[in-house]
Formats: structure tokens, C-alpha cells, sequence
């Protein structure tokens, strides 16, 4: 009986033309979403490779130098693009995609595709994640609104019960066929989607993302059940279709639409971030006087003069055996890197607490459980932004601290006369960044997982409840 319910739904509606049309539709948007993303990924992908290797020749090329004048010179780190950024972009736009390292500072990073987007496009891009969080739950409550209210007003529903098909069974077979018809837009999309990839995949960045996938369809599989089962319930409890359907769509504009932005507001009011010229402020300042405002460079460097001296047991400057202005130079950058710790520390802290808001209003909205989700699955959220950012922040000190180091040990009496070549150069090894795997991803999205999860069951148990109830009057 089950699987008759079942057929019977997914027959009456792929021959229903407002489906038909629906499901192209949605389905055409799909595609056009994954080509855009495909297409915008290999443009990203080439031109991070040719950056790469220009980068890596325009340090090994730069001539005979001071080695901290090499390390003034820099080099910018690109942050790679990964294979699921074409079906989710997340906050890539706004976060940049390349960060200049050299001595003295830790730089914010550049070039944000957000800055120069026009006024149309920042109310939103296509994506295939945008199609999959907000058109595909319209199209399920377009299919299950009438589902059981619309028979209950036929007398349709009256007849099934009484030749003894029990509620529960019909409420399930109902969700099988809804679930059938879906697929028949899903599997095309997802055929073309793992395609896209496979065709963008030239380094083997592909092989490494399969569990990456996996788990972002089983998240967007959960996140339909949920609309399913909840679009189903009202429509047994409702007293009439139209009313089933004005309270699905509150619910959907009120998680697709009124949600996201309203729980940014609050998050970024619970959790404030300093402007861009005070925080850069407060940074020179604490650089220029010491983080508790009274411990000054000059200060600090006589302290360091002393202590040296002291360590090496001679009394002037010229008697030691080492280079005192590399000394210096390390002693300024390591004092720096305290401070940029404590800066960008607590401003990261807060964009973490904002986050952590976000997610915990997924128990209001499901859909910013999944967009934490899918961020995260992507390699596109801001926690895995930040660990790019650490590993660049790590490869500058090592880079400032190896020129240091050399000239601390070579430079002798000649300070900024010392002159290297390629020869030093060399030794800093080319900047190469590793994703965090899915283990390190799901924990920073536990509160999102566990969310996620407690909507399909509540889904799962109003569905049985409802259709235990289902009104016949």
C-alpha cells in the first residue's frame, strides 16, 4: 500500500504542469548556477597558479639586497580556491583572496570581489547553494501544500481512510512521492554538478573533497525531509489549502529571507567589530608604545642593547660577534607579532562569537544551519578563511625571522651594507597552504550539525502527530 501511495503522488505530479514547468524552471537555474560556478572557478583556479609562480619568481629574482630589505620586499600568499566554492562561494567575496607579507605588519587582506560588485548584484548571486537553500524549498511547499488539505476538500481523503489505509502510511507514501519528484530535478543537477568538477579538476584537488561531497548532499537531502515532513504536517492540520499554503510560505520567507539578515544585525549588535581606522589605530599605537601605552620602542630597544651586551660579556656594540641591528630588527618584529596576536586575536574572537550567534539561530531557521554547513563543507566559511590567514601569518615570520637570522650571523660590522644574493633567497621555501580536513570542519560546526539534526527529527515527529490528527471535516 505504501509504495502505491507513493507511486500514485510522483505520478499525479510529473503530470501536473505546474510541476513540469516549476521543475524546469528550478532545473535551468541549477545549471546556469553550477556553470557560472564553474566557469568562475577555473578563471580563479588559473589565475591563482600563474600569481603563484610570478610570486615565487619575483622573490627569487630580486636582485642583491639587505636581507631585510628582502623582507620589506615581500610577497603576497593567494588563497586557493577549492572544487566545492563552485556549488558555495560563501563569504570569499568579502574576505579577499590574497594577503601582502612583509616585515613590521600583518596587512588585512586585498583584493574583495564584494567591493567591486555593483548595486544589482549585491542583492545576491546566483549560486547553486543560493537555488538549493531557497528555490528548491519553495518548489517542495508548491508540491505538498495541497497534498492532504487539498483532498480533505475534494472528499478524496474521506474515501482513502475508510477503505481502512491508515493515516500514518498515506503521510509517508505522500513523502515518498514528493521525494521521487524532487529527484527527478536532482539527479540531472548533481550529474552535471560532480561533471562540472570533474572537468575543472586539473591538480587533483578533486581526490581529496569526495567525503567534502558526500556529506554536502546528505546535509541538502536533510534539509528537503525537513520541508517535506513540515509542508506535509500543515497540510493534514490545516483547515482548508489555502490556508496551508499562506503559513508555509510565512515560514519559508521568514527562514530564506527575514532570518539571515536579521540575525547578522543581531549578531554584529551583540558582538561589535572596530571600525577599519581604529583598529589599524590601535595597532600603531600599541607597535609605537608598548601594548600597556608605556613601554616605548626607544625604551625597548636600550633595554635590548643592555641585555645583549650583557649576554655576550662585552661592553660596546662594536665588540660583539654577532650583528646587533639583525638583533634589533628581530627583537622588533617579535615584540610586533605579540601585538598583532592580541589585536587580531580578539577582533577574530568576535567575528567567532558572531558566528557561533549565527548558528545558534538555526533552531529558529534551518536554512543558517545549512548555509554554516555548507560554507564549512565548501572550504568557503570564515573559520577556514582564518586558518588560511594563520598559515600565512606563520610563513611571514618565518620568512622575516630566516633574513633576520642571516644577517645576525653574517653581516658583521656592516649592518645594512650586508648584501645577499639568490643564494639566500633560495632557502625560503615556496608558501604552500593545506584545507583542514572534514574532522576540523564538522567540530566547528557541531552546534550547526546538531541543529540541522534536531529539525528532521521535530519534522519527523510533527509529520507522525499530524497525521495521526489528520482532519477529514
Amino acid at each position: 500500500m505504501l509504495w502505491r501511495i507513493a507511486r500514485k503522488e510522483f505520478t499525479e505530479l510529473v503530470r501536473d504542469g505546474r510541476f513540469r514547468w516549476s521543475a524546469v524552471f528550478v532545473l535551468l537555474l541549477l545549471m546556469a548556477s553550477v556553470g557560472m560556478g564553474w566557469k568562475n572557478y577555473r578563471e580563479v583556479s588559473a589565475q591563482h597558479r600563474t600569481a603563484q609562480e610570478a610570486m615565487r619568481a619575483f622573490w627569487l629574482n630580486q636582485g642583491e639586497k639587505s636581507p631585510h630589505s628582502a623582507a620589506h620586499y615581500g610577497l603576497y600568499a593567494f588563497k586557493p580556491r577549492t572544487p566545492l566554492s563552485l556549488v558555495d562561494q560563501g563569504v570569499d567575496a568579502f574576505t579577499g583572496v590574497s594577503v601582502w607579507l612583509e616585515a613590521h605588519k600583518q596587512n588585512e587582506f586585498k583584493f574583495r570581489p564584494a567591493q567591486d560588485a555593483t548595486a544589482v548584484r549585491r542583492f545576491g548571486e546566483l549560486t547553486a547553494a543560493m537555488a538549493l537553500q531557497l528555490l528548491m524549498p519553495l518548489l517542495i511547499i508548491l508540491l505538498t501544500f495541497s497534498s492532504l488539505a487539498g483532498e480533505r476538500e475534494q472528499g478524496v481523503l474521506r474515501q482513502l481512510l475508510s477503505l481502512g489505509v491508515r493515516k500514518r502510511v498515506l503521510a509517508l507514501g505522500k513523502a515518498l512521492g514528493v521525494a521521487g519528484a524532487l529527484g527527478a530535478i536532482l539527479v540531472p543537477a548533481t550529474v552535471l554538478g560532480v561533471m562540472a568538477l570533474a572537468l575543472t579538476d586539473d591538480t587533483g584537488a578533486l581526490a581529496g573533497s569526495w567525503t567534502r561531497m558526500a556529506l554536502m548532499g546528505f546535509l541538502y537531502l536533510t534539509y528537503f525531509a525537513v520541508f517535506i515532513v513540515v509542508s506535509l504536517a500543515v497540510s493534514a492540520q490545516a483547515a482548508s489549502s489555502r490556508m496551508a499554503l499562506l503559513i508555509l510560505l510565512g515560514f519559508w520567507i521568514v527562514n530564506g529571507l527575514l532570518a539571515p539578515k536579521a540575525v547578522t544585525d543581531i549578531a554584529k549588535r551583540l558582538y561589535p567589530t572596530p571600525s577599519a581606522f581604529a583598529f589599524a589605530t590601535d595597532v600603531q599605537k600599541a607597535l609605537a608604545n608598548g601594548v600597556d601605552g608605556h613601554n616605548p620602542r626607544d625604551k625597548r630597544n636600550e633595554a635590548l642593547k643592555v641585555q645583549t651586551l650583557k649576554q655576550y660579556g662585552v661592553s660596546r656594540i662594536e665588540d660583539l660577534p654577532v650583528n646587533f641591528a639583525g638583533i634589533a630588527l628581530q627583537a622588533d618584529e617579535e615584540y610586533g607579532n605579540e601585538v598583532f596576536d592580541r589585536a587580531y586575536g580578539t577582533l577574530w574572537q568576535t567575528y567567532t562569537n558572531q558566528n557561533a550567534a549565527y548558528q545558534l539561530a538555526g533552531l529558529v531557521a534551518p536554512v543558517l544551519s545549512v548555509r554554516a554547513l555548507s560554507m564549512g563543507l565548501a572550504g568557503t566559511d570564515f573559520e577556514q578563511h582564518s586558518h588560511f590567514a594563520s598559515a600565512a601569518e606563520s610563513y611571514r615570520r618565518m620568512l622575516v625571522k630566516k633574513m633576520n637570522d642571516h644577517m645576525i650571523d653574517n653581516a658583521g660590522k656592516q649592518d645594512f651594507a650586508y648584501m645577499v644574493n639568490a643564494e639566500v633567497w633560495k632557502t625560503v621555501p615556496t608558501f604552500e597552504y593545506t584545507l583542514p580536513d572534514v574532522r576540523w570542519v564538522l567540530g566547528n560546526q557541531i552546534t550547526s550539525v546538531l541543529l540541522i539534526g534536531v529539525w528532521a527529527i521535530a519534522g519527523i515527529v510533527a509529520l507522525v502527530v499530524a497525521s495521526n490528527r489528520i482532519r477529514t471535516d
